[in-house]
């Protein structure tokens, strides 16, 4: 069994204002029915009414556990106290407390009822005609129809500011839940965000690193060795300048300025990459006008898929075409290699494995389909005896895009 929650300091300190608040109203309706008793000016003994206001006060202490049973005993003991012929105190007065707990408890109708039929019986008893002092009259009456509402509307009252002030905290509560839980979505958004970018960016630097490296191992002269390993240099040297960028970021107290955002104007340096790796490539990139979003996950999407070329398709030739038909961008990046499941060109396990022509999902596939996934496109894979071919469908009009610029720009630079 698991241990109680221990009650918290706040929690203890509202049963105990609760507390207080109970015996102050006892002791108040004690003192006001006993002064009632002790100015009465009839040879009655007042110690008995002092008793019984006493015993009356001494039941509101129970008014928050069986506020209706609070109620019905105290008229029952008010009809007691006059059939005893102890002095006279009023009907209503008695009364009050219950009928402000009761109403206070969410027992409204029972007050009304209640405080009904102690009217209504001290209308009666005056109305009887046995005592002329005691003759109705509207003084009396209207007195004790007040006493009762505004015992019954003090209830109400309290009772509906509590209620407030709790939905009020209540509504705070949430409101605060729903703020952390938004910022830790945002804070899932950017690791998400991180990871895509180093994925896609080291990823492919280190791939032609690798790859020139083997290049360089394997080579029968200098010149040959020298320039492999100036193309592993300088694709290392990419690779630790997006980490420093990268931890920089996730550094900083607060955001850096925007980097550059590479879009398909920028694929230059990644298409010299792979001819660099002896693969033939295609490109039919027409000038396209592409909201920013949009650019930046064609060029990440370019980027992994050639990056898969590097490492897994020991493919001779790579075609990269991007065209607009009805405001979407269908990109499409097909090579005609013919790697089988397990390692690639450079040592790696293979991004994806072939089932029934489509490739399942590696760490860079799923990047490149959230990818297209958070604009609202699709991104699909297949894997044939001609080669791979990555098919991505990205819509122009998704409201949270940025505003259209051109990407048909000279090359930019890598963010460093």
């Amino acid at each position: 069994m698991t241990a109680a929650r221990p009650p918290l300091a706040s929690d203890r300190r509202a049963r105990r204002d609760a507390r207080v608040a109970d015996a102050a109203l006892a002791v108040s309706v004690t003192l006001v029915i006993s002064l009632v008793v002790a100015v009465d000016r009839s040879e009655i003994s007042p110690v008995e009414g002092i008793v019984c206001a006493a015993a009356f006060g001494a039941l509101l202490l129970l008014r928050r556990r069986f506020p209706v049973l609070v109620l019905i005993t105290t008229i029952i003991g008010i009809f007691g106290y006059y059939a005893a012929g102890f002095p006279p105190i009023g009907m209503v007065l008695p009364a009050v407390g219950a009928l402000y707990s009761a109403a206070e408890m969410r027992r409204t109708l029972w007050a009304i009822g209640c405080a009904t039929v102690l009217i209504a019986v001290a209308s009666f008893y005056r109305m009887d005609g046995t005592e002329p002092t005691a003759a109705l009259d509207g003084y009396s009456f209207v007195t004790e129809l007040a006493l009762a509402a505004a015992a019954i509307a003090l209830g109400v009252v309290v009772r509906m500011v509590r209620e407030a002030r709790e939905r009020s905290a209540r509504i705070a509560e949430l409101t605060a839940a729903e703020q952390t839980h938004a910022a830790q979505a945002r804070r899932q958004a950017e690791r998400m965000q991180i990871a895509r970018d180093l994925h896609d960016t080291i990823g492919h630097t280190l791939s032609v690193a690798s790859l020139h490296a083997g290049v360089a191992a394997e080579a029968d002269d200098l010149p040959a060795t020298r320039a492999a390993l100036a193309e592993v240099r300088a694709a290392t040297s990419d690779a630790l300048r997006e980490l420093r960028r990268t931890v920089k970021v996730l550094r900083a107290d607060h955001l850096p300025e925007a980097a550059p955002v590479l879009g398909l104007g920028s694929v230059d340096p990644l298409l010299a990459a792979v001819r660099a790796a002896g693969v033939r490539v295609d490109v039919d990139l027409t000038a396209l006008t592409l909201p920013a979003g949009v650019d930046a996950a064609a060029y990440r999407i370019v980027q992994e898929s050639l990056t898969n070329v590097l490492r897994h398709a020991y493919a001779s030739c790579v075609a990269v075409s991007a065209r607009l038909v009805d405001r979407r961008l269908e990109l499409r990046i097909a090579d005609d290699g013919a790697a089988a499941d397990g390692e690639g060109r450079d040592g790696a396990a293979t991004d994806g494995a072939a089932i029934d022509g489509a490739a399942t999902d590696g760490a860079g596939i799923r990047g490149m389909r959230e990818r297209a996934e958070l604009l609202g496109g699709t991104l699909s894979t297949v894997r044939s005896a001609s080669g791979f071919v990555v098919d991505a469908i990205l819509p122009l009009d998704a409201p949270e895009l940025d505003e259209p610029r051109g990407s048909a720009l000279p090359t930019r630079e890598e963010p460093s």
